[in-house]
């Protein structure tokens, strides 16, 4: 197999606005009834404990563990209800719990003695070892909030689904100097959990695929991988796309401007007349209206207005309103729900008033004034709509928003005003010590400990795509007032004793202490750096 670079996008002339655009293939469905999935328990067993599903090395310690594993996951599957394991995996829980689905399996583990933490690993191990033989297939936001540690998915992907099309993968980026360590990791991770949500290898990924992912990613974690265009040029490079693809990831993003049509059919409105209406509305205004102007104008007409009123009066199909309705549509139109949260971390929904009220009011109120001049110039197109303006001149008058914006600014202006020689001294203090540390870590070689601003640090390798970046965390290991730690307190000395790591006393996990019997059932948190439990797991390959 023949490695080459990573191949940049050519830029060409922009094509015809008229010329149809090439079809984009769209998310794969993961499936319910493939062959293997609907194989029965032996089949699948004498499947998964040879070659290429074993590990690639047996265990001194526990050289049988992973066939016992394989059996014990399959027995767990085989209690759920369902005709495949598919469905089997599906009635389990596990999917729809998200980070928190290890406790079901470990719970049914315990009820049947198999509650060492050796076990639990090999069992996991053994399930992974499911998702690469395409046994079962998990869904995509699970998969992506799960996150894998230490390479163990991508690496049964690797070595039992699509062994050569990983390797060329991994030499594309290691062949591109500008590709971090860390951004070719995500890449292959990507890939890995394309495979096991989806079936099939690498070249049978699709641009749905992709953007499915992605959007996964960006609605569950809580900050963004990167490196997002380097995952879709790799796979352009390997010609997995096909030549109609989009040459970069940011012009597949980039829809372009939306038609009328387009506008107004993203509120999918029931009542045709009416939808029409606003289409050749917004196609009358279009020539004298910005692109953003006449989005805003959509959504303020087909979104605010209409659609609001199709869902609390169902068969409306006219504009002349009764009273009532209009006035329950403004009484709707003042508030604006709001998320927000309790101390404890609670999240809650309520209602606040719109700031823009008499902004949302004012286009509403042009489009019935305007279907009235329109009917007089046109009566053959506009006539039929004319109706009574549900909204008085007074009620869009903004003199007294005005006022109410300036009172409010100048309430925080003078609320915040003893405290900005505060707030300078703190940010002048800040630049200074962020400046401090980014010259001692760029004289610092990866791996290497340096002293700056009153911080120990070690200067690491980037963890995300972008190489140019300088990165440092704090020494692991230290403990100190004000930092949120993972501790394990044992009865003993591990160095001495390793056996102690088993028998822990208290558990604290980010800064709270835990009871030892509730710390395999806890939900693991997402950190950056390893924690005694990750120090205490014999492997997870």
């Amino acid at each position: 197999m023949t490695v080459g670079s990573i191949t940049e996008p050519i830029v060409t002339a922009s094509p015809q606005l008229d010329a149809p655009a090439a079809p984009i293939a769209s998310a794969r469905s993961p499936g319910a009834d493939w062959a293997l999935t609907q194989q029965d328990r032996s089949s699948v067993e004498g499947l998964l404990i040879r070659p290429p599903f074993t590990p690639p090395k047996r265990r001194r310690r526990h050289p049988g563990a992973y066939d016992a594993a394989v059996g014990w996951m399959l027995d767990w599957l085989l209690d759920q209800p369902g005709d495949t394991w598919q469905d089997r995996w599906l009635a389990s829980g596990a999917d729809a719990d998200g980070r928190s689905w290890r406790h079901i399996p470990m719970a049914w583990m315990a009820q049947r003695g198999h509650d060492l933490s050796w076990m639990h690993d090999w069992f996991f191990r053994a399930l992974f070892t499911a998702f690469g033989a395409d046994l079962i297939r998990p869904s995509l936001n699970w998969l992506v909030a799960v996150q894998f540690r230490r390479g163990s998915l991508t690496n049964i992907m690797a070595h039992c689904r699509d062994p050569e099309a990983f390797s060329q993968m991994q030499g594309l980026c290691s062949a591109d100097p500008d590709v971090s360590r860390a951004a070719a990791t995500r890449t292959t991770y990507r890939a890995s959990l394309i495979l096991a949500a989806k079936g099939g290898a690498i070249a049978d990924i699709t641009v749905g695929d992709l953007l499915e992912l992605l959007d996964a990613e960006a609605a569950t974690l809580v900050t963004a991988p990167g490196a997002t265009h380097l995952f879709y040029r790799v796979l352009g490079t390997m010609n997995v796309f096909g030549s109609d693809a989009p040459a970069t990831l940011r012009e597949l993003r980039t829809l372009g401007q939306r038609t009328p049509e387009q506008l107004i059919d993203r509120y999918g409105l029931v009542c045709q007349p009416i939808r029409d209406l606003l289409v050749d509305y917004l196609k009358e205004r279009q020539p004298a209206l910005d692109y953003t102007s006449l989005d805003s104008l959509a959504n303020f007409l087909g979104s605010l207005f209409w659609a609001d009123l199709e869902r609390h009066h169902p068969g409306i199909d006219t504009l002349h309103l009764p009273s009532e309705v209009a006035e329950g549509w403004k009484q709707r139109l003042r508030t604006v729900p709001k998320t927000v949260r309790a101390p404890d971390g609670a999240r809650t929904q309520i209602q606040v008033s719109r700031i823009n009220y008499r902004e949302c009011l004012t286009p509403v109120r042009a489009f019935y004034l305007d279907l009235a001049h329109w009917a007089v110039e046109d009566p053959g197109r506009w006539a039929a709509w004319v109706a009574p303006s549900p909204i008085g001149n007074e009620e869009v008058n903004r003199r007294k928003d005005k006022q109410q914006r300036k009172s409010r600014m100048d309430a925080r202006t003078r609320d915040r005003l003893p405290v900005l020689p505060v707030l300078r001294r703190t940010a002048d203090r800040h630049r200074q010590d962020a400046a401090e540390v980014l010259d001692a870590a760029r004289n610092t070689a990866i791996g290497q400990t340096f002293t700056a601003a009153g911080r120990t640090l070690v200067r690491v390798d980037s963890p995300r795509g972008a190489a140019v970046k300088v990165w440092a965390q704090d020494d692991i290991g230290t403990i100190s007032a004000g930092k949120r730690a993972d501790l394990l307190v044992v009865a003993g000395n591990p160095l001495a004793d390793v056996a102690a790591l088993r028998r822990p006393t208290l558990v604290m996990r980010r800064g709270a202490w835990l009871v030892p019997g509730a710390a395999r059932s806890a939900q693991p948190p997402a950190r950056s750096g390893r924690s005694p439990r990750d120090v205490a797991r014999p492997h997870e390959d």
